[in-house]
Order: structure tokens, then C-alpha cells, then sequence
């Protein structure tokens, strides 16, 4: 009967996305602060086409779906370089420890960033021997823990700070994931909530002017100190649920089959699809695609491999790469390091 509900209520939510998003006529990209909270890291994840939520046994369900740490067994390190977009870098780094009984612990750092630029004015289009730059940072720390044998449930807390030139910006967010292993033929269903959290205000020095309160009076003060106000924004919340299922697993031979629908409160709702191949628990080769009934997306497919190394004793190294392409921008590759000590 929970199988039964389950199925029903996500074929009808897949439907009522792909409704919404036909008669949706405006969509709300570019009213959030921290945008960077939505760059997907890990390798793996974004070859698979971003339909992690119920997959989630890697570190970067830190990310993805705070509930799969409670599923690691061992210690699991990860880092993670990209450059993203229009000359900027994006870095990720993970740690996950378990605590047997009490649950497990996590924490991450999350990181964009852009080399620094020229200030250029009207009178100094070369530059006026000052240099600006600009960059955001995510700190979080997580816990999860397996509250029966099939069910997780895990959280984030994290502290996100914007800067650019004398300016600056601060919150903090909550993530909030679950995680459900059925008894049809393992599949497992995922949901998330990310960046649930205060709002964001640019503030710092930029803001100070100097006003005149009648233009058009001669003789008074036309030099009082006042600031600007600024306005403030929410923080990018996504709302993931997803099924996974392995619908071919041998001692050799394995193939994961994903799908995650996401109901962003900036852009229209989609859908990614996903699927893993393993060989001998070593090699890995994965595809996907991105933003499915996305409104004017530049994401779309995806692809990657990796591989598992046994280094001395028992850690293992993990390294994989994916390859997304964003139509008329640049396509971007990922690259991941992970141990498992």
C-alpha cells in the first residue's frame, strides 16, 4: 500500500509540473540572492543529469539531499574543482564521518569565486589603479541518521556570505532531506528542501552618498551625509523529490536508473533524468539530462565516467568526471577527488 500511494502521488505530481510549466508565461530567474547555492557539485551527480536526490551515497549528498550521509559507511572525503561560467571558478570540498548508533556527521565549504578586475570609470576607461573583485561562500555543517532500517532523515545548517567591492551580504539556511528505501526491488525515494533560510541586504561603504534635500533651494546644505537603502532578497529554495531503482544488479554488472522533479521558487519546475553503469563495482559510465520543461534553458545533456581505485588497506580513491553542455554558453566539465578511509 505505501508502494502503491507513493507511485501515485509522484505520477501525479510529474503531470501537474509539466502543467504548471505550459501555462507559466513569466518566470521569476534573477529575483533570489546567492544564485551560486544552485551550482550542482560533484561529478557523478551532474553526469547523471542532476537526478541525485534518491541516489545520494556519495558526499555530496551534503548537497544534494542531506538524508544519504546517514547511509555512508565509512569516512568519505571529496573535492571538487569547475570553472564555471563567464571566467569564474566554483570549488567544492566535503566531509562526512559516521558515529555508528549517534548518526553522522558532516561538513562542507562551498566556494565561487573570480580573479580580480580593473576599476574602470568614464574619465579612466583604463582603469583607475584600484582593483575590485567579487565572490561567495557557503560554510555547513550537517547531521542525518537512520531512524529504521529504510528510512534517513538528515540536516544542513549553513552560513552564506556575498561580496563584491566594498559590499557585502550575510544569511544563514536550513536543508532538510528524507530518504525512503522501498521493498520494490530496492527503489528508493528521496526529497529535499535547500536554502530555506533569512534574506539577503548588500551593505558596506558603496551605499554612502552625499544628498541635497532641495535641488532647486539655493543656500542650504547640499553636502549631508545619508545612505543608500537597499533591498533585500530571498535565498534560492528548491524543492526535490526523486525515485531511483537499480533494474539490473549482478556481482559484475549494475544499472541505476533516476528521476527528479524540482520546483525552484526563480525559475519554472523540471525534470532530470538520469542513469549509472557500473562494472565490477569499478568503473562507471553515466548520462543524463538537465532542466527538462525548463522555460529558455541553456542546460540539457549530460554525460561522464569513473573509476574506484583500492589504495593501501582500505581507502579507496574515487575519481570521476562529467561533461554538461549549455548550449550557447560554454559547455563546463567537472572533475571530483573522494576517499574513502
Amino acid at each position: 500500500m505505501r508502494i502503491l500511494l507513493t507511485l501515485c502521488t509522484f505520477f501525479m505530481i510529474v503531470p501537474t509540473l509539466t502543467f504548471c510549466q505550459i501555462i507559466t508565461k513569466v518566470t521569476k530567474v534573477g529575483t533570489t540572492s546567492a544564485p551560486f547555492l544552485k551550482i550542482e557539485p560533484g561529478a557523478r551527480a551532474v553526469a547523471m543529469g542532476g537526478a541525485f536526490v534518491a541516489v545520494d551515497n556519495d558526499a555530496t549528498a551534503i548537497y544534494w539531499n542531506p538524508a544519504g550521509i546517514a547511509r555512508l559507511p565509512k569516512t568519505e572525503i571529496i573535492l571538487i574543482h569547475t570553472q564555471w561560467l563567464a571566467g569564474t571558478s566554483f570549488d567544492f570540498a566535503g566531509f562526512i564521518l559516521p558515529l555508528g548508533t549517534l548518526g553522522t556527521i558532516g561538513a562542507s565549504i562551498t566556494s565561487l569565486s573570480m580573479s580580480e578586475m580593473k576599476v574602470r570609470t568614464v574619465f579612466y576607461p583604463e582603469g583607475t589603479g584600484e582593483k575590485y573583485g567579487a565572490g561567495d561562500v557557503a560554510i555547513g555543517l550537517s547531521y542525518a541518521r537512520n531512524l529504521t532500517d529504510r528510512f534517513s532523515i538528515g540536516f544542513n545548517g549553513k552560513y552564506i556570505q556575498q561580496h563584491i567591492w566594498h559590499m557585502s551580504s550575510s544569511a544563514f539556511a536550513v536543508d532538510i532531506g528524507t530518504l525512503f528505501t522501498t521493498q520494490f526491488n530496492g527503489m528508493k525515494i528521496g526529497m529535499s528542501i535547500s536554502n530555506f533560510g533569512t534574506k539577503m541586504r548588500l551593505d558596506g561603504k558603496d551605499t554612502s552618498i552625499k544628498y541635497d534635500l532641495d535641488p532647486i533651494k539655493y543656500g542650504n546644505n547640499d553636502r549631508i551625509p545619508a545612505n543608500l537603502e537597499t533591498d533585500d532578497f530571498s535565498l534560492p529554495l528548491l524543492f526535490r523529490v526523486g525515485l531511483a531503482m537499480d533494474v539490473l544488479k549482478s556481482s559484475r554488472n549494475r544499472i541505476t536508473l533516476a528521476i527528479d522533479a524540482v520546483h525552484p521558487n526563480d525559475n519554472t519546475e523540471n525534470l532530470n533524468l538520469g542513469t549509472e553503469y557500473i562494472f565490477n563495482n569499478m568503473i562507471s559510465l553515466r548520462t543524463g539530462y538537465k532542466n527538462l520543461f525548463t522555460k529558455d534553458s541553456e542546460e540539457g545533456f549530460t554525460a561522464g565516467a569513473g573509476i574506484k581505485y583500492g589504495l593501501h588497506g582500505n581507502v579507496l580513491l574515487k575519481i570521476d568526471f562529467s561533461y554538461q553542455d549549455f548550449g550557447n554558453l560554454n559547455n563546463v566539465h567537472r572533475f571530483s577527488i573522494g576517499l574513502e578511509l
